[in-house]
């Protein structure tokens, strides 16, 4: 257990490289928005915020200290070389800083020590805790469930507001949704958006 946490620690220090990230107070890059890798890091930081903020509320600590963990290996796989990227280093620094933020609680002699590292001002002791933004939080898919006559058939991914044509098409390239429709014709289809769409037959 020690060797690990020995080994966890070493690794955050590693991926935090003072040149890897934008400099504190870096204005937010307009490609921040738009740039998928960098949205998809977004994404992961601000639901690691949601759920590391329950699991205190609720004294949860193993489990928040899962999601640090996660919120690490995301760090990780984003990680690269690229100065001359804004966006990334910009969403790199947001990224750490809350990754510094969610420690606090359970490493505080770690998370004080990279606070410093990251040239912040005071102690993460006196930094306000960080929110989660809502935009983040929604899933990019849905699963929608088919179903043969209210029967689940099965489930298909799709992007999130999919439209019905194409929710459409995904069902019926279900083999267990072909098999349940059989033969007969399709006299009627309920589409509920980002739900379920459901196959009347007769």
């Amino acid at each position: 257990m020690l060797a690990g946490a020995g080994r966890f620690v070493s690794r955050v220090w590693r991926l935090l490289r003072p040149t890897a990230a934008a400099p504190k107070g870096a204005p937010k890059p307009a490609a921040a928005d738009s740039d998928p890798e960098v949205v998809k890091l977004r994404q992961q930081v601000h639901k690691a915020i949601a759920g590391v903020t329950a699991d205190l509320e609720d004294f949860h600590f193993n489990k928040a200290v899962a999601r640090i963990y996660e919120l690490v290996n995301a760090l990780a796989d984003f990680d690269s070389d690229d100065e001359s990227n804004a966006a990334a280093r910009w969403a790199r620094r947001e990224a750490f800083e809350i990754l510094v933020r969610l420690a606090g609680p359970m490493m505080p002699h770690l998370a004080e020590a990279l606070w410093q590292r990251l040239g912040c001002d005071g102690l993460l002791a006196d930094a306000p805790w960080p929110a989660a933004e809502k935009a983040l939080l929604v899933e990019d898919t849905v699963n929608i469930a088919v179903q043969v006559m209210g029967k689940l058939r099965a489930t298909v991914a799709m992007p999130r507001d999919a439209a019905q044509a194409d929710a459409e098409k995904a069902a019926l390239d279900e083999p267990s949704v072909l098999a349940a429709i059989g033969d007969k014709a399709v006299r009627r289809i309920i589409f509920v958006p980002n739900r379920i769409i459901n196959f009347v037959i007769g």
